[in-house]
């Protein structure tokens, strides 16, 4: 199971696996703080995509789309995780089960967070 995790929220004890998918370290946070076991910046949605994007709810699906092209463009990245693995786990960002991951945004809006898995 995954589950979705904000990196400024402390980590727990039953977090398991702690996986930081973004393309810049989260801004005031040091290495020991996040406790991720790994970095993923490269399954992170592009800057240009972040931008476009820029939290704006009516654009949800849209970047959904885009960042699953993204995705599978990329191919298989490491730890297991595939494009296609992560296109049959999408879900809207409200919705209360899924996915797996600790992301940087600081602010509690819809973010690329949920449509990484």
């Amino acid at each position: 199971m995954l589950e979705i995790k904000r990196t400024y929220d402390p980590a727990g004890h039953g977090d398991g696996r702690r996986i930081l998918v973004e393309r810049l370290w989260p801004r005031g946070m040091k290495k020991r703080t996040v406790a991720a076991d790994a970095w993923l910046k490269d399954a992170a949605p592009s800057t240009r995509l972040r931008q476009w994007f820029s939290h704006r709810r009516e654009r949800w699906e849209e970047f959904r789309r885009r960042y699953q092209s993204e995705l599978d463009a990329t191919g298989p990245w490491s730890y297991g995780l595939s494009a296609g693995a992560t296109g049959r786990a999408l879900r809207h960002p409200e919705a209360g089960s899924a996915s797996a991951h600790v992301e940087g945004d600081e602010r509690n809006e819809v973010g690329h967070d949920a449509a990484h898995w």
